[in-house]
C-alpha cells in the first residue's frame, strides 16, 4: 500500500480525492486533513495566509499517524502566492515538520510539465486575472514558457466548487492557445478529476489539473508509478520521470 497525505484548505472540491482513489483502482490511499482558512476569496493576502507554517503544521501529525509516505499541500494559490523561492521554502518546512518528502500543487505542476516533456503551456485559470498572472510568473520561474494566461474571474473557492462540467470545459477551451503543448488548470477548489480525458479530447493535448497533479506528485515522491489513463495523459506514461537522476523533490528527514 502507498499512502499520500494531503493538506487541503477549507472545504470545496475535496471529494475529488476519494474519487481519484477509486479511479486508481489500486492499493493507494489518499488521507486528507483540512487546514483552516480565514476567507475563501482568492486574493493574494488570503492565499498567503492559508499557507503559513502554523496552518500547514496542524495536520502533519494526523497524516503521519495515517501512515503517509509523502505529503502534498493541495492548494495551488497557497503556494504560488509565495513565489518560486517561497513555495520551495514552504515545502521544505513542511517536509522538516513531517519527516517525510513534501511538496505542493504549484511545484507539482512544474514537475508534471517536465514529466510530459513539454515546455510551453497555456494557463486556463478560474481565478481573477491578477491571481492567474501570479501563477504564470511562478511557472516562468520554474523554466516553463507560458504562451497565454486567462483568468475566469471566479473569486471565491466555494464558487469554483459549485462549477459544473460545462463550466470547466468552457474554462479549458477558452484558456487554450495554439502554441501551448499542455493546458494547466490551477485550482484545487475546482472539480476536475472525472473530466480530464474529456478535456484533453476537447483541446487535443494533455491537460493538467490541480487535484490530479497533487496526487501524482505525492506518488512521485513515494516512488510509486501507476497506469491510470482515466486520469489523463499524465497517468498514462510508463517511462521514467524526466530528470530522474536529479533530486526527487523536497525531502528533509531528521
Amino acid at each position: 500500500m502507498t499512502t499520500v497525505g494531503l493538506l487541503y484548505p477549507g472545504h470545496a472540491a475535496e471529494d475529488d480525492f476519494p474519487r481519484i482513489e477509486v479511479m486508481l483502482d489500486s492499493d493507494i490511499r489518499l488521507p486528507l486533513f483540512h487546514t483552516d482558512i480565514d476567507d475563501d476569496a482568492r486574493r493574494t493576502e488570503n492565499l498567503r495566509a492559508a499557507g503559513t507554517p502554523e496552518r500547514l503544521g496542524a495536520g502533519v501529525e494526523e497524516l503521519r499517524m495515517a501512515g503517509a509516505e509523502s505529503l502534498v499541500w493541495a492548494c495551488s494559490g497557497g503556494s504560488f502566492a509565495y513565489g518560486w523561492d517561497g513555495a520551495h521554502t514552504q515545502a521544505a518546512e513542511l517536509a522538516r515538520a513531517a519527516g517525510l518528502p513534501a511538496s505542493s500543487t504549484s511545484i507539482a505542476f512544474v514537475q508534471a510539465v517536465r514529466e510530459l516533456g513539454a515546455s510551453r503551456v497555456a494557463v486556463a485559470a478560474s481565478y481573477s486575472e491578477d491571481v492567474a498572472a501570479l501563477f504564470a510568473g511562478f511557472l516562468a520561474s520554474g523554466g516553463v514558457e507560458v504562451t497565454s494566461t486567462r483568468g475566469g474571474g471566479i473569486i471565491k473557492a466555494s464558487d469554483s466548487a459549485a462549477a459544473d462540467r460545462e463550466l470547466v470545459k468552457e474554462l479549458t477551451v477558452a484558456g487554450d492557445h495554439p502554441d501551448a503543448e499542455v493546458v494547466l488548470i490551477p485550482d484545487n477548489a475546482l472539480h476536475t478529476a472525472a473530466y480530464v480525458p474529456e478535456l484533453e479530447e476537447l483541446v487535443g493535448k494533455p491537460v493538467l489539473t490541480a487535484n490530479q497533479v497533487a496526487v501524482w506528485e505525492g506518488l512521485r515522491l513515494s516512488e510509486r508509478r501507476i497506469w491510470a489513463p482515466t486520469l489523463g495523459t499524465l497517468f498514462a506514461t510508463r517511462e521514467p520521470p524526466l530528470g530522474a537522476a536529479e533530486p526527487r523533490g523536497i525531502e528533509v528527514r531528521e
